[in-house]
């Protein structure tokens, strides 16, 4: 089938004919979301440069999630109770949205898609609550990324419910141990190697040599990954998203994870704008709004102190 164009976006098929939504912005800066898990696989810049992760095992069949990219977590981030892990949005189909409520356009009008996602009766047997999930990805003018994710209580019942949610973002990076990450020192984290025992990072920024999986608290709206050798850094903005998960499989579990390659996990970390300490609730008719904006810029200090004036003010 050949792409289908619209005013904002395109749709065309994807890996193994599943559907997908390109925005382009320019000739090479464009981003990529399957309609599978409403899921962002490439974002990429002026030079055509991936800034994402996918994995080189990634398997683009349902139910499988896709390895990689911007998976969503929701209605739980983790693998607690009966639901499966990480919830279900990330392995289910999701629609164009025809009728999105008003949003405020971050960039030109051209380079946006609404998605949206119901319960399917199975969903409704394993989490009893209906639900409507809006995203809007959003390509900007400068090459930013935005997602903004609605969530609505739309029970009849008159029951609340309660989530948890996370925006589990793959960042490309040239390799993991040049790597670090600014504006969650200081913090309590729960760590997720010791069963979600409360630390508090060092004042240093943090860097990599060994598995990593950390929840921090109470987080900043702004996060800095510096790459030192692409002389690039990825700042993360966040609102409606207390916590930021920090994860890197390293060398041994990378082996255990069937579809992630043995050596990804040099050139892949995650940092994820979640709500994971402090669970949403919401009662019917409410809605909660969660929004991550994603920039990449070239950082010529990015191998010594990053100028706060431009990153993480």
């Amino acid at each position: 089938m050949a792409a289908t164009e619209h005013p904002s976006f395109e749709l065309a098929k994807g890996i193994n004919g599943l559907d997908k939504i390109v925005l382009r912005q320019s000739r090479y800066r464009s981003a990529e979301v399957y309609l599978y898990g409403g899921h962002v696989t490439s974002w990429k810049n002026e030079n055509g440069e991936e800034l994402l992760y996918l994995s080189s095992k990634a398997i683009f069949k349902p139910p499988k999630p896709i390895r990689g990219g911007i998976p969503l977590c929701f209605p739980q981030f983790s693998n607690l109770g009966t639901l499966e892990s990480h919830g279900f949005a990330r392995n289910r189909i999701w629609e164009v949205d025809a009728s999105p409520p008003p949003l405020p356009t971050y960039s030109s009008p051209n380079a946006f898609v609404d998605l949206i996602l119901r319960p399917t009766e199975d969903d409704l047997k394993t989490w009893p609550h209906n639900f409507e999930f809006r995203m809007r990805v959003d390509l900007g003018s400068e090459g930013e990324l935005t997602l903004t994710s609605r969530i609505r209580n739309t029970n009849a019942d008159g029951k609340p419910f309660t989530f948890t949610f996370a925006y589990h973002t793959y960042f490309s990076v040239s390799d993991i141990s040049e790597v670090r990450v600014e504006g969650l020192e200081t913090l309590d984290y729960l760590d997720n190697l010791k069963n979600r025992e409360r630390f508090t990072e060092q004042g240093d920024a943090i860097t990599f040599e060994s598995e990593i999986d950390k929840i921090y608290l109470s987080t900043p709206t702004k996060i800095a990954i510096l790459d030192h050798e692409k002389k690039r850094t990825f700042v993360v903005r966040k609102d409606g998203l207390a916590d930021a998960v920090v994860w890197n499989p390293w060398d041994k579990k990378s082996k255990s994870i069937s579809d992630l390659g043995d050596e990804d996990y040099k050139h892949m970390l995650c940092v994820e704008a979640a709500a994971v300490e402090r669970p949403i609730t919401l009662k019917p008719g409410e809605e909660w709004k969660g929004r991550l904006e994603l920039s990449a810029v070239p950082s010529s200090y990015s191998s010594g102190q990053l100028d706060p004036k431009k990153v993480l003010q």
